[in-house]
């Protein structure tokens, strides 16, 4: 006897009709109508049912503080720097601590279950490094938490970043970040990628930069970290995020510049709520939308996927941890609403981005992690468009998270007591 077997499933590849077994908190068996006994049967009736959704790019250690010190009026990306460089002064380890574990728990009931998660080891004191390595550990058995040790305020032109980055990685933090477009010269930058890719090269790890996040088509580091990928043997383990200096670029250079990463097997990684918001500020009109050019570089063969990057913070005021609204914004800024595009967006916050992590046994196949979510909506792109309630989330095969399906109760003449917004009978 198995312990769990979900029943009548529908999957984010279009299967329908999917019994899932589950057994010592992996998924054992996968198939219709499978005959099998189980502790536990649930129903799914022909609901959504993915594996857990997934966050390329935020920021932990800042989420949760917006206001602090002051409200950035403006909305832009420099105010944010500035307040988060007077802010990050009077941090306290355990303000970190709870601001990140209180996100935590809106990530779980979101199914939001693996992040990847920037944080600013310019402090000479990396509270903040400490203080999410505790909540990694706090959060362990529910949730996986990757840190990239990110030089907020530039590699080479902050003192002591260098120093402060390699003791991160000493301490447990697994990935490499970098921010070249921010040092002072194109040269800065372009050395920066070097010695971090070099350096990442000898430890092992996985590199993850801040690349590129202008309106500037001359700021073209995403070309070096490629480069330097290739060089070092790194293919498959880089990531450029942001990118959205390749909005403004010409098609040309472009044309160049798509087989070079797809070469080196770097991933991008858009951030739509973020890069639509911050981008294209010293545009009157036309106006430049600042999101990367994800079709093409899907096109070109390059992984994409996308982060929601900031939540309730200096840079940004709004979020609620939902990646499915990550999902449904990216879809409308790159037009992406082609069936097949909009699949693409529900698998840039899951599959797409746990590949980008190395997130082991990861899926809907037997013998990965039963690690699943299911959905109040029948297939992935009305999960996109309803930013669909997440009714079971499992850990493991543990359900750690349930939300009741939405329904508004009317009063009309003629009309039905309820609506929930579905468009097909299940």
């Amino acid at each position: 006897m198995i312990d769990l077997l979900l029943r009548n499933a529908n999957l984010p590849d279009g299967r329908r009709g999917m019994d899932i077994a589950i057994h010592d908190g992996r998924i054992t068996a996968l198939g219709p109508q499978l005959a099998l006994t189980a502790a536990q049967e649930i129903d799914a009736a022909g609901h959504l049912v993915a594996p857990p959704l997934v966050d390329a790019h935020f920021h932990l250690d800042a989420v949760l503080s917006y206001g602090l010190p002051r409200v950035n009026q403006s909305g832009t990306l420099l105010e944010g720097i500035g307040l988060w460089g007077e802010l990050k002064t009077t941090l306290t380890q355990d303000a970190v601590i709870q601001r990140a574990l209180q996100y935590c728990d809106w990530a779980v009931a979101r199914g939001l279950l693996a992040i990847r998660s920037h944080v600013d080891i310019c402090d000479d004191r990396l509270l903040a490094v400490e203080a999410l390595l505790e909540v990694k550990r706090q959060v362990a058995p529910y949730l996986d938490l990757q840190l990239v040790a990110f030089p907020q305020d530039g590699l080479l032109r902050s003192p002591g970043a260098f120093a402060n980055l390699k003791r991160a990685i000493a301490l447990g933090v697994e990935v490499v970040g970098g921010i070249p477009h921010f040092e002072r010269t194109m040269e800065q930058g372009a050395e920066a990628v070097r010695l971090l890719c070099e350096f990442a090269a000898e430890q092992g790890l996985r590199v993850d930069m801040h690349c590129d996040e202008s309106d500037d088509p001359l700021s073209r580091h995403i070309e070096t970290l490629a480069f330097h990928t290739q060089r070092l043997g790194l293919q498959g383990r880089v990531a450029g995020s942001h990118l959205t200096s390749m909005h403004s670029m010409d098609n040309y250079y472009v044309s160049k510049l798509l087989p070079l990463m797809r070469e080196a097997g770097v991933a991008a990684i858009a951030n739509p709520l973020i890069n639509i918001t911050l981008q294209g500020r010293h545009d009157s009109y036309p106006k430049r939308r600042g999101m990367t050019r994800v079709p093409e570089l899907l096109a070109a063969g390059v992984e994409v996927a996308f982060g929601q990057d900031c939540v309730l913070d200096p840079w940004y005021s709004l979020g609620s941890g939902d990646m499915l609204e990550v999902a449904h914004m990216g879809l409308h800024v790159a037009q992406m609403t082609s069936q097949a595009a909009m699949r693409l967006c529900f698998e840039a916050v899951t599959t797409a981005p746990a590949r980008i992590l190395g997130l082991e046994a990861y899926g809907l196949e037997p013998g990965c992690q039963a690690d699943l979510v299911i959905f109040d909506a029948g297939d992935c792109v009305e999960a996109i468009r309803l930013r669909a309630a997440r009714l079971l989330v499992l850990r493991r095969g543990q359900i750690i998270s349930r939300t009741a399906p939405p329904h508004a109760s009317l009063s009309l003449p003629g009309r039905p007591a309820t609506v929930d917004f579905h468009i097909r009978p299940r």
